[in-house]
Order: structure tokens, then sequence, then C-alpha cells
């Protein structure tokens, strides 16, 4: 699922009127108002699809985080894994319902997302800014960027890497601080869509196959890639329904049960934030 960005003082009002305390707490601590817009519908969506996909009421569900800080759903009887994201103008939310309190020996699916919008404004030229991150690919990664053709080709296909690393470390929890070039992902499948997804792209890890893992490919739209990864997931033939759905606000906050008073003091404090386009 995907949303674009709240701006609306009224929108506004109403959401962070949806949210557990802490996490209104924790939202106003962003500089600038396009981080928190794209923070506050990430935990808007977080809910939404625990709603939907267990049932439980809005007013019931409960989210924790764990020692690297990522949210999970705190109650007991259910389990859903779920990762956000968001870049551009869109937020982005990848989850499924988990198997919780079995005796099964099969391993939990884990699940982590990455959105890229695919543009480059960085003002150098852009071989330069390849130069630049080259310890960030394998030889095999730029052999594919840099073999794409023409410079949006190549764009593309480095912003297609990127996203597809940053949902695999999102999804283990170790963040872009490791050697990325011991992460080395192949595409097969040159071309994305908005209406199909691409499951070919197969990972090694320090020169090993990870079989155990299955990533998913699309489009959002022509400017907005979008990377799921998924650890120990079961095999599906058809993947047409996990295709991003792309929702309003209003369809956002449909059924939502304010869980906090109408704050009129914090909205007036976040909309004085500013944007970063008008802090460069």
């Amino acid at each position: 699922m995907t949303a674009h960005y709240v701006c609306y003082t009224a929108d506004l009002l109403l959401a962070t009127a949806c949210i557990q305390p802490e996490e209104k707490t924790r939202l106003q601590r962003f500089v600038f108002r396009d981080d928190f817009n794209a923070s506050l519908i990430g935990r808007l969506m977080m809910r939404r699809f625990v709603h939907l996909a267990t049932g439980l009421a809005y007013n019931e569900i409960e989210f924790d985080r764990d020692t690297k800080g990522k949210p999970f759903l705190k109650n007991e009887g259910v389990a859903v894994d779920f990762n956000v994201s968001h870049q551009g103008r869109y937020a982005v939310l990848a989850g499924l319902v988990t198997t919780a309190g079995t005796a099964t020996k099969c391993k939990p699916t884990k699940i982590g997302c990455d959105v890229m919008k695919i543009e480059y404004g960085g003002g150098k030229p852009l071989d330069e800014f390849f130069r630049l991150m080259t310890r960030n690919f394998s030889e095999d990664e730029w052999r594919y960027i840099r073999g794409r053709g023409d410079e949006p080709a190549q764009l593309e296909a480095f912003m297609r890497n990127w996203c597809l690393k940053e949902s695999y470390v999102k999804n283990v929890g170790v963040g872009i601080t490791v050697d990325l070039r011991k992460i080395s992902f192949r595409l097969r499948t040159d071309t994305l869509a908005s209406d199909r997804v691409v499951s070919d792209t197969t990972l090694r890890v320090n020169d090993e196959p990870m079989k155990s893992w299955r990533f998913e490919e699309s489009l959002i739209d022509r400017d907005h890639c979008v990377a799921v990864s998924l650890e120990n997931a079961p095999d599906e033939e058809d993947l047409s329904g996990n295709c991003f759905e792309i929702i309003d606000f209003k369809s956002l906050v449909e059924g939502h049960r304010p869980l906090l008073a109408i704050d009129e003091n914090y909205c007036e404090g976040i909309i004085t934030k500013e944007y970063k386009q008008k802090a460069k």
C-alpha cells in the first residue's frame, strides 16, 4: 500500500489524534515537515494494515519498538510483519500475516521494503556521482549499471540496485553500515512496471547464494521504484496481487478511531516546520 503525504491542517489535526502518545512525541522531533509528514503517514498505514490483516479494532492496536528501534505489533494472539519506507511523493508499506503460536518448524517470513525516486539532482555529472558511490556496489552490479546504455537507463539501474540493498538491510536490521559490495544483486528482468511484479532477481552475500530470499520489484509510477525483500517466503505462482495500491488520505483514515484528543497547539508547532526544499 502507498499513500501521499498529508499536508492540510484539518488532516493534520485528525492524523495526530490517531496515533499513540509516544509516536506523537517521536514525530515532533523531526526538523523538517517533509520527514514529519512521511513518518506520520507511515504510522497511519501501519494501523490500517494491522486492522485489515487481523480484524483488530483501531483503538485496540498497540505498537512497540524492538532494541533496534523497529516497530512491531505488541498485541498477543496475532502475528504480522511489516516495513515502511518513504521517499519522493510516497510512503510505502509492505506487510504480511505470519503464523503465531503453532508447533510448525517453518521459520517465520520476514519482510523489508524500500522505495526510491528515480532521479539525480546532485549537481555533479552522473559518471562522477557513480565514481563516488563505487564502494556501495559489487563489480557485477556496476557492470550491469554501466552496461545499460544511456544515462537515464543507468540511473534507473542504479536506483533499482540501491532500493534492493535497502530492502535487504532493513529486513535483517543492520542498516547501511555493512560492506555493501558483499551484498550483490543480479537483475534478470531489465524493465519494471506498475502492474507487474518482478521476482527473478537473485542475491549473493559474501559470494554465497541466498536461496531462502525472494525479492519483488515494481514501479509505483514512472518516477518511483519499490523493492520488497522476503526471507523464508512461501512459494507463490501468482504475484499479481502483490502490486501496490495507492490510497489517499481519506481512505487511509477511514474507520480510524482517534486515540487522543485534538491538539491544536501541537499542530501549530508542526505547521511552523520548514520543508527541505525551502531550507536550502
